[in-house]
């Protein structure tokens, strides 16, 4: 695992989009060979996906041959729902940049056949070829989309029942109102997203701290359930300075120095 420490959030989500641009830049994808993107929703990759839609407007890079998979969505909200992820996807990334909507993939969460739905994502992801780089975030209790703690390390897309932790999160969203919140989600398993390529996390603030520490620096648990990517061959975390506040000190000087070439 390769964890990048950079001082704020900004330039954490600066060092992420770039890694992703060029990335996107190297594949060269064409019509017919696109680059398959997996991507978060949440606060942590706002700033990733604004440093990504700057670039585009700058003309650094094209989404036109970009096929997106997000990793999941709510049960039972309608797509046009402000809280949707459907909304949220285009509210903040897809409406400023080149992508077709053809090449977006989204879990329906209103489908009357939810574990086909689930099914026929999977196989989707599969008939593309795959994942290149899966894009994520760390969730404060080390759950990663809705893999929440508990959630098999093997998991396929599928049915997810929230915790009450997770409702009462995701309540600020819907004015603090427990019962407006969607009890379940669709979501990408562990396993999908360890499938990937490649998978960057950004993850920031003091909140995260714990969470960072079980995802780095604790034993693989399904109690945390974004530590599996230490078992992913190229894994990525890139995290602010608030966010190590409960690394070891000898972890948190090992990756600073790792980058900087001294080990």
């Amino acid at each position: 695992m390769r964890v990048i420490i950079e001082p704020d959030y900004a330039s954490m989500s600066k060092w992420a989009a770039n890694y992703v641009a060029n990335r996107i830049k190297a594949a060269n994808p064409t019509k017919e060979n696109p680059f398959k993107l997996g991507c978060p929703t949440g606060s942590s990759p706002l700033g990733l996906y604004q440093e990504l839609i700057n670039k585009y407007k700058a003309g650094e890079i094209s989404f036109q041959n970009v096929i997106t998979f997000n990793m999941d969505e709510y049960v039972n909200l309608s797509e046009e729902h402000p809280e949707s992820y459907h909304s949220f996807m285009w509210t903040n990334f897809f409406s400023y940049i080149d992508i077709k909507a053809d090449n977006v993939h989204i879990l329906n969460g209103n489908s009357k056949d939810l574990v086909r739905e689930c099914e026929d994502y999977e196989k989707a992801i599969m008939d593309a070829g795959g994942i290149d780089l899966f894009m994520g975030g760390i969730g404060p209790d080390g759950h990663l989309a809705f893999n929440e703690p508990g959630s098999s390390l093997a998991s396929k897309t599928r049915i997810k029942t929230l915790t009450t932790d997770t409702i009462h999160a995701n309540s600020r969203f819907f004015d603090g109102n427990l019962s407006l919140v969607p009890k379940q989600a669709l979501t990408v398993g562990i396993g999908t997203v360890m499938e990937a390529r490649e998978v960057l996390l950004v993850c920031n603030g003091h909140k995260k701290a714990r969470a960072l520490k079980h995802c780095i620096d604790g034993n693989i648990s399904h109690k945390w359930t974004s530590s599996m990517l230490q078992m992913h061959p190229r894994a990525i975390v890139v995290c602010d300075e608030a966010a190590c506040d409960e690394l070891s000190v000898g972890t948190y000087k090992y990756y600073l120095d790792k980058e900087r070439g001294n080990l």
